[in-house]
């Protein structure tokens, strides 16, 4: 019995150790590495929570415990992803700190999402995973197009600035749905089927031209931040009509 109180935090531990190698991996500049440690992370993360609801095995530790494996995978490492692709990017090494803000705001986030009742079915701000995905993706979809590459060390402000932008929304009050459904009920959950009807299009067509599937990953996150500011701005303009 005591076994299976540990099994979501042995999970959650498989996070951490995700989260580690993605910045060993970021260190040595392999951002395909990278993306794929953070991913195994997302799934891990993802993992904890579901068995530690089906095996009810909540404790106070399990949920500190996950909120430290996330600011690893999903606040220092795509930090140091973003510091080391930009030391060698550009000559203006000082323009490396600004990816490095991910993970002080990334702690914030995860701070204020442990006391913030609002977000037990959605999300008040950008949630880390969907952020570190976000930068490790276009890591290295850089890495293997040589055009993007080519465009981020002409434009050396480009990343910084998209670094800059997915801090912000980490500690933004913009409202973002979750893909949580309670539900298959179609009007319940409108925006999660049409972002995964996005999503869908999207795989398809960049499989069609043949390409990554970090671009994939790049695209439907994307497309999540793209629908949930709309959906935003869309509910600002109703009340103020």
């Amino acid at each position: 019995m005591n076994i299976i109180r540990h099994i979501p935090n042995t999970i959650t531990c498989c996070n951490l150790l995700c989260g580690c190698m993605a910045i060993v991996s970021a260190v040595n500049g392999q951002f395909e590495y990278v993306l794929l440690c953070i991913i195994g992370a997302a799934v891990f993360d993802f993992f904890d929570g579901m068995s530690a609801r089906l095996l009810k095995a909540y404790s106070p530790i399990g949920k500190e415990l996950d909120s430290l494996a996330d600011m690893v995978s999903f606040g220092v490492a795509p930090a140091i992803a973003g510091f080391t692709f930009m030391m060698d990017l550009t000559d203006y090494k000082w323009m490396a700190i600004f990816p490095m803000l991910i993970a002080p705001l990334s702690a914030l986030r995860l701070a204020k999402f442990n006391l913030d009742e609002r977000q037990s079915e959605n999300f008040i701000g950008l949630a880390t995973p969907a952020c570190a995905l976000m930068v490790a993706s276009l890591l290295a979809c850089a890495e293997h197009y040589p055009v993007l590459f080519s465009f981020l060390s002409l434009n050396v402000y480009v990343l910084p600035l998209f670094c800059v932008i997915l801090a912000l929304l980490l500690t933004s009050e913009i409202p973002m749905f979750s893909m949580k459904f309670k539900s298959l009920n179609h009007k319940e959950n409108r925006e999660r089927f049409l972002f995964l009807d996005f999503v869908l299009g999207s795989v398809i067509a960049t499989a069609i031209v043949g390409g990554r599937y970090s671009m994939m990953i790049f695209f439907a996150f994307a497309i999540y931040l793209i629908m949930n500011l709309f959906l935003a701005l869309r509910k600002k303009l109703v009340k103020k009509s």
